[in-house]
C-alpha cells in the first residue's frame, strides 16, 4: 500500500487530510468578478467589421474571461443622399460600394460578394440593427449576436439585401425565433428607441469609425482600437487596461464544440482560431471532425463548413 506523507490523521486537531491545513480561513467560492467592459461599435453592414471577425472571435474565446461583452450599434448608414457618404473610400452611391466591399473581401479572405449594391443595394443599415436591438431587449446578448452574424454571412457571402422585411424576417425566424413580430416591434417606437440609446452610448464612447473596440476598466480608463486589427492588437490593448497584469490566454475551444456553436465557419476563421496554414486546412479538419458530422461548401473561392 503507497502512503501519501501530506496526508495526517492528527488526534488534536481532528484532522484527516492534507497536512499544514489551517483551523480557520475565509473562503470565497463566488467566480472572480471581470473588472473590464469592452464595448465592440459595429454595423450589420460594415465590411470590416466582417473582415475582423475570424480575430474577434479568438480575442473572446482566449480572453473573454477578463472582459464583459458589449455590443454597440453605431449607425453607419441611415439613407443615400445626393452627397458623398464616404469619399475617402470613393462612395457616393450604392454601387461605389461594391468594389470596396470586393477589396476588403480580397484581402481578408471573409468573402464578400457585393454585386446586390448595383442590382438591389441596402438603402439603410438602420433597419437590422433595430431588429438586433429587439432580440436583445426580448432574449439575451448571445441570440442578438447570433443574428448579427447570420445576418453578416447572409449580405456579404450570400447576397441578400438584410435590410428587407422579408430577409430580415427569414433570418431571425431561423434562430428559432418569431421573425415577424420581432421584426415588427423593431419598425415601432421601441425599436427606434432603443437603436437610438445605442447612438447616445457609441457618441459617448467617442467611436466615429467602424468597428471600435474600446475596453475601459474600474478607473474608467482604457483604449480605443479602431479597424480591424491583428490579434496581438487587442492583447497589447487588453494588458494596458489591465495595469500591467499579463493576460494569460485560455485553451482555444475544439474545432468540433466551435463549429457546434457558430454552426459555419468560413476557411479564414479556422486558420485564425487555431494557426492553421490555409494548405493545411483540409488535413486539420479531417483530425479533428469526425466525417458525416459536417459539410464542406465553397463561395467566392473560399471553404467553408456548416455543422450537419
Amino acid at each position: 500500500m503507497t502512503t501519501n506523507k501530506n496526508m495526517i490523521c492528527d488526534l488534536e486537531t481532528g484532522v484527516c487530510g492534507v497536512a499544514g491545513e489551517e483551523e480557520m480561513e475565509i473562503i470565497d467560492l463566488n467566480p472572480t468578478k471581470k473588472k473590464i467592459d469592452l464595448y465592440y461599435v459595429t454595423d450589420p453592414i460594415c465590411s470590416h467589421c466582417w473582415a475582423l471577425e475570424p480575430t474577434l472571435r479568438r480575442f473572446e474565446k482566449q480572453y473573454g474571461h477578463y472582459f464583459n461583452f458589449h455590443t454597440v450599434m453605431g449607425g453607419l448608414l441611415e439613407k443615400w443622399h445626393d452627397g458623398p457618404i464616404d469619399p475617402a473610400n470613393g462612395i457616393f452611391k450604392p454601387a461605389d460600394v461594391a468594389g470596396h466591399w470586393r477589396e476588403v473581401g480580397e484581402y481578408s479572405r471573409m468573402p464578400i460578394d457585393g454585386s446586390l449594391m448595383i442590382d438591389n443595394p441596402v438603402q439603410s443599415s438602420f433597419p437590422p440593427s433595430r431588429v438586433y436591438k429587439v432580440i436583445q431587449k426580448n432574449h439575451n446578448d448571445e441570440k442578438a449576436f447570433e443574428y448579427l452574424r447570420r445576418a453578416r454571412e447572409a449580405l456579404f457571402a450570400f447576397n441578400q439585401n438584410i435590410a428587407e422585411k422579408s430577409v430580415m424576417t427569414e433570418i431571425v425566424t431561423s434562430l428559432g425565433l418569431d421573425g415577424e413580430s420581432i421584426v415588427k416591434e423593431a419598425e415601432e417606437q421601441t425599436g427606434h428607441l432603443l437603436l437610438n440609446e445605442d447612438f447616445a452610448l457609441a457618441r459617448k464612447l467617442g467611436a466615429r469609425g467602424f468597428p471600435t473596440i474600446i475596453m475601459i476598466n474600474e478607473e474608467n480608463k482604457g483604449v480605443k482600437i479602431v479597424g480591424s486589427r491583428p490579434l496581438e492588437n487587442y492583447v497589447n490593448g487588453l494588458s494596458k487596461v489591465l495595469n500591467e497584469e499579463e493576460p494569460k490566454p485560455m485553451q482555444q475551444p475544439s474545432l468540433s464544440n466551435l463549429l457546434a456553436t457558430e454552426k459555419l465557419l468560413f476557411s479564414k476563421e479556422i486558420e485564425v482560431m487555431y494557426d492553421v496554414e490555409q494548405s493545411g486546412l483540409q488535413a486539420f479538419v479531417e483530425k479533428e471532425l469526425t466525417a458525416g458530422t459536417f459539410e464542406v461548401n465553397e463561395v467566392l473561392g473560399e471553404k467553408y463548413l456548416v455543422k450537419k
